[in-house]
């Protein structure tokens, strides 16, 4: 593979400012929102249109050069962690809405788009884009695609899948193909279902249409504080329990409110070990007679203080401390892993206690952020890089949080994907013959393994394989005929 035979063959289809080879300029795109893992790209595309996206995949083909798809580079598993010897083939550019069609309750976006940009353009319709990851103001919709992207509205609406009725992809080979479209769903086997999410392995996304949900008539927003994140817990699982589904029930623990204060000053209660942010939408009549029992389970679990957003000012200062939490934690700890697990509502007492437990056993600290109506966990790892030892105790903490999460019947991935970060813990939830079917799926649509190669999958296997567990080095390899990336 020649990554300079790359760039002279996509001179003809692209122009000289949309192809890096600069190393410095090379760097801006060593990592995504995971900054832990850092690799210098061999070349960087910007295509701005699909036809131009296709060719640039066409002339990776055409000289065995990896590619890794990027969109605003805000996803946190390292799913675009370029390819040293490969083409990082960056979305941003294709950033067009391309029809917004209220009638038909969807949109046409190119995958650069961002995602806030969708309700801002859908709301004067009456509609809005009802995932809504923390990163929203910045991330793209071709990484929500790619990674299945949730947020905190995603207990009552659903993750990106379920707002994704078709989209126009390239595919490993180059070719333009179309899954699904405008309709609820289509016959055949769910190839789409199979894409979103597929983390950039099975192609990459270039028109996205997605599900417009009508503006509810009402939303009322509570933030509750307690003692601490058993009491919170509590109440977020007696909510559930009622048959109340609210819109979000977001928590957060004394360490993660402490950072969310220093960075936006958004004045939660003093004293609180851990607040619950819930809302609902829907019928006012609906809403006004569930916000009533919300109170009440609230206040029944220990809640010592109650306040009701008055108006969409205070709505959103609610909601700043809990969207800028990630970023915030950075006031208060040089370095952080951000993690993502799931586990039942109903663990979240016991799983929560295992992790103070496991931080004080090694000398690091967790604030905890997550989604509590469903149980998806963002446990942040504090540490600093300049003490010695604290780096790798950290990533002891990190990965047995993830333990933790599958013994309770979770999952080690809520929104974030596996990408490379969390590949060598997929086979704590899946057998070998579980792998080695999903690869005959990967291989099926990238049979020279070249699309986003050494992500989501710990052992990747040459596609022309058996599969099996493969013993010792293989033939093609060791001869130097094929890469096993």
């Amino acid at each position: 593979m020649s990554v300079d035979a790359l760039a002279s063959a996509v001179r003809a289809v692209l122009l000289p400012e949309q192809i890096i080879t600069d190393r410095q300029r090379l760097r801006t795109y060593e990592c995504d929102g995971l900054t832990h893992y850092r690799v210098v790209p061999g070349i960087v595309l910007l295509p701005r249109t699909a036809e131009e996206c296709a060719a640039v995949v066409r002339a990776c083909v055409a000289n065995a050069v990896p590619f890794v798809a990027r969109g605003s580079g805000t996803g946190l598993s390292g799913g675009a962690l370029p390819h040293a010897d490969g083409a990082l083939i960056v979305t941003s550019q294709l950033r067009a809405i391309r029809e917004m069609a209220p009638r038909d309750e969807r949109a046409v976006l190119e995958p650069g788009v961002i995602n806030l940009q969708v309700s801002r353009a859908a709301n004067p319709h009456g509609y809005y884009y009802a995932p809504d990851p923390s990163s929203q103001q910045i991330c793209s919709i071709g990484g929500n695609v790619a990674e299945n992207s949730g947020g905190a509205h995603c207990l009552k609406y659903g993750f990106t899948a379920n707002h994704v009725t078709g989209v126009q992809i390239v595919t490993p080979d180059g070719d333009l193909v179309r899954l699904g479209g405008r309709a609820p769903d289509a016959p055949g086997y769910d190839l789409l279902g199979a894409f979103v999410g597929s983390e950039g392995t099975l192609g990459i996304a270039t028109e996205v249409t997605v599900r417009l949900v009508r503006l509810p008539e009402t939303v009322r927003t509570l933030l509750a504080a307690f003692a601490g994140t058993d009491e919170a817990g509590a109440a977020t699982s007696a909510i559930i329990a009622a048959g109340v589904v609210p819109a979000a029930v977001e928590m957060m623990d004394a360490l993660a409110i402490e950072a969310a204060e220093a960075a936006v000053h958004c004045g939660y209660p003093g004293g609180a070990g851990a607040v619950l942010i819930v809302e609902l939408d829907g019928p006012a009549a609906e809403v006004d007679a569930q916000f009533a029992a919300v109170e009440d389970f609230c206040r029944a679990h220990g809640a010592f203080e109650i306040r009701i957003a008055a108006d969409d000012a205070e709505r959103a200062l609610f909601w700043k401390g809990r969207k800028s939490a990630f970023a915030a934690v950075g006031r208060i700890s040089p370095d952080y892993i951000v993690q993502d697990g799931v586990i039942p509502r109903t663990a979240l007492p016991q799983v929560l206690t295992r992790i103070g437990e496991l931080a004080r056993e090694h000398g690091v600290r967790v604030a905890n952020v997550f989604h509590a109506g469903d149980g998806n966990l963002h446990p942040l790892v504090l540490f600093d890089e300049s003490v010695a030892g604290q780096a790798e105790r950290a990533e002891t903490v990190s990965g047995a949080i993830l333990d933790i999460c599958v013994e309770h019947g979770g999952s080690i991935t809520g929104e974030h994907g596996v990408g490379v970060d969390k590949a060598k813990h997929l086979p704590r939830m899946y057998s070998p013959a579980d792998l080695d079917t999903m690869q005959l799926l990967r291989c099926a649509f990238d049979p020279r393994g070249l699309a986003n190669p050494g992500k989501v999958f710990p052992t990747p296997r040459l596609c022309g394989e058996v599969p099996g567990r493969r013993k010792g080095v293989h033939p093609l390899h060791e001869s130097g005929v094929a890469e096993v990336f």
